[in-house]
């Protein structure tokens, strides 16, 4: 098992191709309901299905085998598991001999001297992502009802860009309606550039990376730590665990290098109720590794996916020469749509495994008087 987390240990399991996936998360604040519609419309928005995604198609209804009791963490480990079933093995006969390029295969062929399983990537497949959006589902579920939301949308796709959240908090009405088009932007123009870009690209038989920026609001100020103790820090850890990920930047980024230190800073002031906050928020709501209660703000970038349908250059392990390889089977001509909701599972996790450092943040889990037996 894949495991991240200090106070929230959250560990992933199963195979792109194996009977299930799953996930176990243990830590989590009894008393805790989950709703799980809610959790079915997020896992929802990461499924495979539709002109702009694999083919591959998945039920992802979770089963939750222990770990609630009437729907309501009770304490102990929650295990949940998400059947696989459109899976298509013979797809993968071909590149069990010639590893595919920028995938996994070959490094995992000479860790696991040959007996790792190469179907749908196995333990590699952004299959595992479909369990991280049930842990960090009910993660948000928490989070919200003390206030802190998590958000995300498409930055951008190939050449096609969407404009910058608020970096001082994005209008909740702009953020509702982006979960209503069939790419996550924030307007309906910038969701048809991305989209066309997505179906040039499989026209093609290519694909097309990409960058998704996520907010966090209503966070305390001082979250985190210092040094290796930044949030900054540990949520950078967990979505570089998102299979394509390939670069992490917080407020103005990389672009901080160009600037001098009075065009960066974000100077403190009062609000109008007295307290300090910050007139800008070039940080991205981070300073010295700990959260200055403004919005907490991160672009991440995805590469291409690297199963396209035209002819690449590989090896052949059986052959030992180089070889030809034409990727068959479903695939994702962007991993960029499919990935919000992950990313902003991953960064719930996150958060709230970072509030159980200090459990008086999270004062208003609920508490009874005694315990319940349920009937039967």
């Amino acid at each position: 098992m894949s495991t991240i987390g200090r106070n929230l240990h959250v560990s992933v399991f199963g195979q792109s191709h194996a009977a299930a996936v799953g996930v176990t998360i243990d830590g989590l604040p009894a008393g805790e309901a989950v709703d799980a519609a809610e959790l079915a419309r997020l896992l929802a928005r990461r499924a495979p299905g539709g002109k702009l995604a694999t083919q591959r198609r998945e039920a992802d209804e979770p089963e939750i085998l222990c770990g609630l009791l009437d729907g309501v963490t009770c304490g102990a480990p929650l295990t949940a598991v998400i059947r696989n079933g459109d899976a298509k093995s013979r797809d993968y006969r071909e590149s069990a001999e010639k590893p595919r390029p920028s995938h996994a295969d070959w490094p995992a062929h000479v860790r696991y001297g040959g007996w790792q399983d190469v179907r749908g990537g196995g333990v590699f497949s952004a299959r595992l992502t479909a369990p991280l959006c049930v842990a960090g589902g009910i993660a948000m579920q928490i989070l919200a009802r003390r206030g802190i939301l998590v958000a995300a949308h498409v930055r951008s796709i190939g050449a096609a860009e969407d404009r910058p959240m608020n970096p001082m908090g994005e209008d909740d009405a702009v953020l509702a309606a982006r979960l209503t088009r069939p790419v996550a932007a924030l307007s309906d123009e910038a969701a048809e550039r991305m989209a066309a870009e997505v179906e040039a690209a499989r026209k093609a038989a290519d694909s097309v990376g990409g960058t998704v920026e996520c907010m966090v609001t209503g966070l305390p100020v001082g979250l985190g730590g210092p040094l290796f103790d930044g949030i900054d820090g540990r949520i950078a850890y967990t979505v570089f665990g998102v299979p394509g990920v390939k670069g992490v930047e917080f407020g103005a980024g990389f672009e901080a290098a160009r600037m001098r230190g009075s065009e960066m800073n974000d100077p403190w002031c009062r609000d109008e109720a007295g307290a300090v906050t910050a007139a800008a928020n070039r940080a991205g709501g981070v300073v010295g590794g700990m959260t200055t209660g403004l919005p907490l703000i991160f672009t991440c970038a995805l590469k291409p996916t690297p199963s396209i349908g035209q002819p690449q250059r590989t090896v052949s392990l059986a052959e030992g020469g180089e070889a030809e390889l034409r990727i068959r089977g479903r695939h994702d001509p962007s991993i960029v749509i499919r990935a919000v909701p992950v990313l902003e599972a991953v960064t719930a996790l996150t958060v709230l495994d970072a509030l159980l450092d200090a459990p008086a943040v999270l004062p208003d889990t609920p508490r009874r008087d005694l315990p319940r037996v349920p009937e039967g």
